[in-house]
């Protein structure tokens, strides 16, 4: 049996644009480390930011955790748990984190299911740039709706994806079926 290989070359842009250095390697260590990779963090951004949930993409906050949409789905209603907190990787959560941030993932997937009724889902965590992860320095956890024969040639011959909903309908879905 052979394996063939389905090259997903559009991605390497997106992965490689984040800057280099306390936020692309999840440095944490001391002060001035960490607040440099907040200053970059898009994540740390938008749980900082005043603007609303809906221009946010945010479903969910928690006390030490939060919810939102993907910026760049993988499919309708792709959606990440993350926490509050600026770590790169499982073992520097606090026991509270980590509590909150399965409960948090536990619900993502009750209301991905609720919305868009997917007849599979993938859960995931990319640690490190080697792992995958586009955004190393913050932790953060995928759950993707997914459907038999969901595959897009779009993207291996086009370098395009094509998603039938709008981050904003996606985002009213999620957020009316959150509980």
């Amino acid at each position: 049996m052979s394996l063939d290989h389905l090259w997903a070359g559009w991605r390497s842009s997106y992965v490689s644009s984040f800057e280099d250095g306390a936020a692309a390697t999840g440095s944490s260590g001391g002060a001035a480390a960490a607040g440099e990779a907040r200053a970059v963090c898009v994540f740390c951004g938008i749980v900082r930011s005043e603007q609303s949930d809906e221009v946010r993409h945010v479903l969910w906050t928690g006390k030490l955790t939060i919810a939102l949409l993907n910026a760049y789905p993988y499919s309708p209603g792709h959606v990440m748990v993350l926490p509050v907190r600026h770590v790169s990787d499982l073992s520097e959560l606090e026991t509270e984190e980590s509590a909150e941030l399965s409960r948090g993932v536990h619900d993502a997937v009750a209301a991905v299911k609720a919305a868009y009724r997917p007849e599979g889902m993938n859960l995931g965590l990319n640690l490190g740039r080697a792992g995958g992860a586009g955004i190393p320095a913050h932790l953060h956890v995928h759950i993707v709706p997914r459907w038999i024969g969901d595959t897009n040639f779009m993207t291996s011959v086009a370098a395009v994806r094509v998603l039938p909903e709008a981050l904003g309908d996606s985002w009213a879905k999620l957020r009316a079926a959150w509980t």
